[in-house]
Protein backbone atom coordinates (compact mmCIF):
# COMPACT_ATOMS: atom_id res chain seq x y z
CA UNK A 1 0.00 0.00 0.00
CA UNK A 2 1.04 3.55 -0.73
CA UNK A 3 3.42 4.92 1.90
CA UNK A 4 1.94 8.43 1.83
CA UNK A 5 -1.08 7.31 3.87
CA UNK A 6 -1.88 9.37 6.93
CA UNK A 7 -2.14 6.44 9.30
CA UNK A 8 0.09 3.45 9.91
CA UNK A 9 -1.98 0.77 8.20
CA UNK A 10 -0.09 -2.20 9.54
CA UNK A 11 -2.25 -2.12 12.64
CA UNK A 12 -5.25 -2.89 10.42
CA UNK A 13 -3.71 -5.89 8.70
CA UNK A 14 -5.36 -9.24 9.50
CA UNK A 15 -3.77 -12.63 8.64
CA UNK A 16 -5.63 -14.64 5.98
CA UNK A 17 -5.80 -17.72 8.23
CA UNK A 18 -7.77 -15.75 10.83
CA UNK A 19 -10.34 -14.85 8.18
CA UNK A 20 -10.57 -18.44 6.99
CA UNK A 21 -11.23 -19.46 10.56
CA UNK A 22 -13.85 -16.72 11.08
CA UNK A 23 -15.88 -17.86 8.04
CA UNK A 24 -15.26 -21.62 8.15
CA UNK A 25 -13.02 -21.21 5.08
CA UNK A 26 -15.45 -18.85 3.30
CA UNK A 27 -18.30 -21.31 3.55
CA UNK A 28 -21.21 -20.32 1.26
CA UNK A 29 -23.51 -20.80 4.29
CA UNK A 30 -21.98 -17.60 5.66
CA UNK A 31 -22.45 -15.57 2.50
CA UNK A 32 -24.75 -12.61 3.10
CA UNK A 33 -24.39 -10.69 -0.14
CA UNK A 34 -22.55 -10.08 -3.36
CA UNK A 35 -21.51 -6.86 -5.10
CA UNK A 36 -19.29 -5.64 -7.91
CA UNK A 37 -16.21 -6.04 -5.71
CA UNK A 38 -17.04 -9.58 -4.64
CA UNK A 39 -18.88 -11.67 -2.07
CA UNK A 40 -19.71 -10.57 1.45
CA UNK A 41 -19.58 -13.07 4.33
CA UNK A 42 -20.47 -12.89 7.98
CA UNK A 43 -17.98 -14.34 10.39
CA UNK A 44 -16.98 -14.49 14.03
CA UNK A 45 -13.49 -13.49 15.07
CA UNK A 46 -11.57 -15.33 17.78
CA UNK A 47 -12.69 -12.92 20.48
CA UNK A 48 -16.34 -13.54 19.55
CA UNK A 49 -16.88 -10.30 17.60
CA UNK A 50 -19.28 -10.62 14.69
CA UNK A 51 -17.71 -9.28 11.52
CA UNK A 52 -18.58 -8.84 7.84
CA UNK A 53 -15.91 -9.66 5.24
CA UNK A 54 -15.91 -8.31 1.71
CA UNK A 55 -13.69 -10.55 -0.43
CA UNK A 56 -12.66 -9.41 -3.87
CA UNK A 57 -13.60 -11.67 -6.73
CA UNK A 58 -10.51 -12.08 -8.96
CA UNK A 59 -12.58 -11.17 -12.04
CA UNK A 60 -13.97 -7.98 -10.52
CA UNK A 61 -13.51 -4.75 -12.48
CA UNK A 62 -12.88 -3.11 -9.10
CA UNK A 63 -9.43 -3.75 -7.75
CA UNK A 64 -6.54 -2.25 -5.86
CA UNK A 65 -7.71 1.36 -6.27
CA UNK A 66 -11.11 0.73 -4.71
CA UNK A 67 -9.53 -1.45 -2.03
CA UNK A 68 -7.05 1.26 -1.08
CA UNK A 69 -9.65 4.04 -1.20
CA UNK A 70 -11.85 2.13 1.23
CA UNK A 71 -8.97 1.50 3.65
CA UNK A 72 -7.65 5.04 3.43
CA UNK A 73 -10.98 6.74 3.98
CA UNK A 74 -12.24 4.47 6.75
CA UNK A 75 -8.98 4.55 8.65
CA UNK A 76 -9.03 8.32 9.02
CA UNK A 77 -12.82 8.75 9.14
CA UNK A 78 -14.59 7.52 12.22
CA UNK A 79 -18.16 8.44 13.06
CA UNK A 80 -21.19 6.77 14.69
CA UNK A 81 -22.98 6.83 11.31
CA UNK A 82 -20.19 5.30 9.21
CA UNK A 83 -19.53 1.57 9.19
CA UNK A 84 -16.22 0.94 10.91
CA UNK A 85 -13.39 -0.91 9.26
CA UNK A 86 -11.83 -3.51 11.56
CA UNK A 87 -9.06 -4.56 9.21
CA UNK A 88 -7.97 -5.78 5.81
CA UNK A 89 -6.00 -8.62 4.30
CA UNK A 90 -3.81 -8.33 1.21
CA UNK A 91 -1.73 -11.50 1.40
CA UNK A 92 -1.87 -14.38 -1.11
CA UNK A 93 -3.18 -12.00 -3.80
CA UNK A 94 -6.34 -11.58 -1.75
CA UNK A 95 -8.11 -8.28 -1.13
CA UNK A 96 -10.43 -8.63 1.84
CA UNK A 97 -12.00 -5.89 3.92
CA UNK A 98 -13.28 -6.62 7.43
CA UNK A 99 -16.05 -4.51 8.94
CA UNK A 100 -18.25 -4.44 12.00
CA UNK A 101 -21.26 -6.68 11.33
CA UNK A 102 -24.57 -4.90 10.77
CA UNK A 103 -27.33 -7.04 12.18
CA UNK A 104 -30.24 -5.56 10.21
CA UNK A 105 -28.70 -5.51 6.75
CA UNK A 106 -29.30 -2.64 4.34
CA UNK A 107 -32.07 -0.04 4.31
CA UNK A 108 -33.54 -1.08 0.97
CA UNK A 109 -34.31 -4.61 2.21
CA UNK A 110 -36.62 -3.08 4.84
CA UNK A 111 -38.46 -0.92 2.32
CA UNK A 112 -39.23 -3.21 -0.62
CA UNK A 113 -38.41 -6.31 -2.57
CA UNK A 114 -37.21 -8.42 0.31
CA UNK A 115 -38.33 -12.02 0.52
CA UNK A 116 -37.82 -11.89 4.27
CA UNK A 117 -41.20 -10.21 4.85
CA UNK A 118 -39.68 -7.83 7.33
CA UNK A 119 -42.07 -5.80 9.46
CA UNK A 120 -42.96 -2.38 8.06
CA UNK A 121 -40.83 0.39 9.48
CA UNK A 122 -42.65 3.15 11.28
CA UNK A 123 -42.37 6.73 10.05
CA UNK A 124 -40.41 7.70 13.18
CA UNK A 125 -37.95 4.87 12.57
CA UNK A 126 -37.52 5.94 8.94
CA UNK A 127 -36.87 9.55 9.96
CA UNK A 128 -34.23 8.45 12.49
CA UNK A 129 -32.47 6.46 9.77
CA UNK A 130 -32.52 9.39 7.33
CA UNK A 131 -31.16 11.74 10.00
CA UNK A 132 -28.42 9.24 10.88
CA UNK A 133 -27.39 8.82 7.24
CA UNK A 134 -27.43 12.62 6.79
CA UNK A 135 -25.13 13.01 9.82
CA UNK A 136 -22.73 10.45 8.38
CA UNK A 137 -22.65 12.27 5.03
CA UNK A 138 -22.27 15.65 6.70
CA UNK A 139 -19.25 14.32 8.59
CA UNK A 140 -17.73 12.93 5.35
CA UNK A 141 -18.17 16.23 3.54
CA UNK A 142 -16.58 18.06 6.47
CA UNK A 143 -13.70 15.57 6.21
CA UNK A 144 -13.36 16.51 2.53
CA UNK A 145 -14.68 13.19 1.22
CA UNK A 146 -17.32 12.77 -1.51
CA UNK A 147 -18.96 9.34 -1.28
CA UNK A 148 -20.23 9.13 -4.91
CA UNK A 149 -22.45 6.09 -4.40
CA UNK A 150 -25.08 7.09 -1.84
CA UNK A 151 -28.07 4.72 -2.16
CA UNK A 152 -30.33 2.68 0.09
CA UNK A 153 -28.25 -0.50 -0.30
CA UNK A 154 -25.21 1.44 1.00
CA UNK A 155 -26.98 2.47 4.20
CA UNK A 156 -26.67 -0.36 6.70
CA UNK A 157 -28.57 -0.82 9.96
CA UNK A 158 -27.16 -2.17 13.20
CA UNK A 159 -29.11 -4.14 15.80
CA UNK A 160 -30.74 -0.92 17.05
CA UNK A 161 -31.55 0.28 13.52
CA UNK A 162 -28.86 2.95 13.70
CA UNK A 163 -27.96 3.90 10.11
CA UNK A 164 -24.34 3.62 8.98
CA UNK A 165 -22.98 4.49 5.56
CA UNK A 166 -20.82 1.94 3.80
CA UNK A 167 -18.95 1.29 0.53
CA UNK A 168 -16.25 3.88 -0.03
CA UNK A 169 -14.58 2.13 -2.96
CA UNK A 170 -15.30 4.89 -5.47
CA UNK A 171 -15.25 7.78 -3.00
CA UNK A 172 -12.99 10.72 -3.71
CA UNK A 173 -11.17 13.05 -1.36
CA UNK A 174 -11.42 16.72 -2.25
CA UNK A 175 -7.62 16.92 -2.49
CA UNK A 176 -7.68 14.27 -5.24
CA UNK A 177 -10.32 16.32 -7.03
CA UNK A 178 -8.28 19.51 -6.79
CA UNK A 179 -5.65 17.79 -8.86
CA UNK A 180 -8.15 16.79 -11.54
CA UNK A 181 -10.12 20.07 -11.59
CA UNK A 182 -13.30 18.29 -10.58
CA UNK A 183 -13.70 16.70 -13.99
CA UNK A 184 -13.96 12.99 -13.58
CA UNK A 185 -15.61 9.91 -15.05
CA UNK A 186 -19.17 9.56 -13.90
CA UNK A 187 -19.51 6.80 -11.35
CA UNK A 188 -22.40 5.79 -9.17
CA UNK A 189 -25.65 3.91 -9.58
CA UNK A 190 -28.37 4.45 -12.16
CA UNK A 191 -31.28 6.40 -10.70
CA UNK A 192 -29.09 8.13 -8.12
CA UNK A 193 -26.57 9.99 -10.29
CA UNK A 194 -26.62 13.77 -10.13
CA UNK A 195 -27.67 14.93 -13.63
CA UNK A 196 -25.24 17.85 -13.40
CA UNK A 197 -22.35 15.49 -12.75
CA UNK A 198 -23.57 13.48 -15.73
CA UNK A 199 -23.77 16.44 -18.11
CA UNK A 200 -20.94 18.68 -16.94
CA UNK A 201 -18.67 15.98 -15.52
CA UNK A 202 -18.39 18.05 -12.37
CA UNK A 203 -18.24 16.30 -9.08
CA UNK A 204 -18.83 18.09 -5.79
CA UNK A 205 -20.29 17.08 -2.45
CA UNK A 206 -23.62 18.31 -3.88
CA UNK A 207 -23.64 15.14 -6.03
CA UNK A 208 -24.05 13.16 -2.80
CA UNK A 209 -26.85 15.53 -1.75
CA UNK A 210 -28.73 14.67 -4.96
CA UNK A 211 -28.37 10.93 -4.32
CA UNK A 212 -29.50 11.46 -0.73
CA UNK A 213 -32.66 13.14 -2.08
CA UNK A 214 -33.41 9.97 -4.05
CA UNK A 215 -32.96 7.92 -0.84
CA UNK A 216 -35.42 10.20 0.99
CA UNK A 217 -38.08 9.44 -1.61
CA UNK A 218 -37.24 5.71 -1.51
CA UNK A 219 -37.91 5.84 2.22
CA UNK A 220 -41.17 7.75 1.75
CA UNK A 221 -42.52 5.73 -1.18
CA UNK A 222 -40.95 2.31 -0.42
CA UNK A 223 -39.90 1.67 -4.02
CA UNK A 224 -36.59 1.49 -5.89
CA UNK A 225 -34.97 4.45 -7.66
CA UNK A 226 -35.64 2.87 -11.06
CA UNK A 227 -38.39 0.41 -11.97
CA UNK A 228 -38.23 -0.36 -15.70
CA UNK A 229 -41.55 -2.22 -15.75
CA UNK A 230 -43.61 0.80 -14.64
CA UNK A 231 -45.37 3.33 -16.91
CA UNK A 232 -42.82 5.68 -18.45
CA UNK A 233 -43.48 8.74 -16.29
CA UNK A 234 -43.00 6.71 -13.10
CA UNK A 235 -39.89 4.66 -14.04
CA UNK A 236 -37.49 7.13 -12.41
CA UNK A 237 -38.41 7.78 -8.78
CA UNK A 238 -36.69 11.18 -8.58
CA UNK A 239 -38.57 12.65 -11.56
CA UNK A 240 -41.90 11.13 -10.57
CA UNK A 241 -41.67 12.21 -6.93
CA UNK A 242 -40.61 15.79 -7.75
CA UNK A 243 -43.42 16.02 -10.28
CA UNK A 244 -45.98 14.66 -7.78
CA UNK A 245 -44.72 17.06 -5.12
CA UNK A 246 -44.96 20.04 -7.46
CA UNK A 247 -48.54 19.09 -8.37
CA UNK A 248 -49.41 18.85 -4.67
CA UNK A 249 -50.02 15.11 -4.94
CA UNK A 250 -47.26 13.79 -2.69
CA UNK A 251 -49.63 11.91 -0.37
CA UNK A 252 -50.78 9.85 -3.35
CA UNK A 253 -47.37 8.27 -3.87
CA UNK A 254 -46.29 7.51 -0.31
CA UNK A 255 -45.88 3.96 0.97
CA UNK A 256 -49.45 2.67 1.57
CA UNK A 257 -48.23 1.33 4.94
CA UNK A 258 -47.63 4.92 6.03
CA UNK A 259 -50.93 6.33 4.80
CA UNK A 260 -52.59 8.42 7.51
CA UNK A 261 -49.64 7.80 9.83
CA UNK A 262 -47.61 10.91 8.95
CA UNK A 263 -48.60 14.32 10.24
CA UNK A 264 -49.25 16.61 7.24
CA UNK A 265 -46.64 19.07 8.53
CA UNK A 266 -44.01 16.34 8.77
CA UNK A 267 -44.80 15.12 5.25
CA UNK A 268 -44.64 18.66 3.89
CA UNK A 269 -41.23 19.31 5.43
CA UNK A 270 -39.84 15.95 4.36
CA UNK A 271 -41.08 16.41 0.78
CA UNK A 272 -39.66 19.93 0.55
CA UNK A 273 -36.27 18.79 1.80
CA UNK A 274 -36.12 15.89 -0.65
CA UNK A 275 -37.15 18.11 -3.58
CA UNK A 276 -34.48 20.69 -2.68
CA UNK A 277 -31.85 17.94 -2.63
CA UNK A 278 -32.97 16.94 -6.13
CA UNK A 279 -32.60 20.45 -7.62
CA UNK A 280 -31.12 20.07 -11.11
CA UNK A 281 -28.48 22.72 -10.44
CA UNK A 282 -26.07 21.89 -7.61
CA UNK A 283 -26.08 25.53 -6.44
CA UNK A 284 -29.76 25.23 -5.61
CA UNK A 285 -29.26 22.17 -3.42
CA UNK A 286 -28.74 22.45 0.33
CA UNK A 287 -25.55 21.21 1.97
CA UNK A 288 -25.92 18.18 4.26
CA UNK A 289 -25.58 20.62 7.18
CA UNK A 290 -28.60 22.56 5.87
CA UNK A 291 -30.55 19.31 5.48
CA UNK A 292 -30.00 18.53 9.15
Amino acid sequence: LNSSYRVPFESFRVPFVDLQEATNNFDEKFRIGVGIFGKVYRGVSRDGTKVALKRRNRESPQGIEEFQAEIEILSFCSHPHLVSLIGYCDERNEMILVYEYMENGNLSSHLYGSDLRLPTMSWEQRLEICIGAARGLHYLHNSAVIHRDVKSTNILLDENFVAKITDFGISKTMSELDQTHLSTTVKGSIGYIDPENFIRRQLTEKSDVYSFGVVLFEVLCARPAIVQSLPRETVCLAEWAVDSHNKGQLEQIIDPNLAAKIRPESLRKFGETAVKCLALSSEDRPSMGDVL
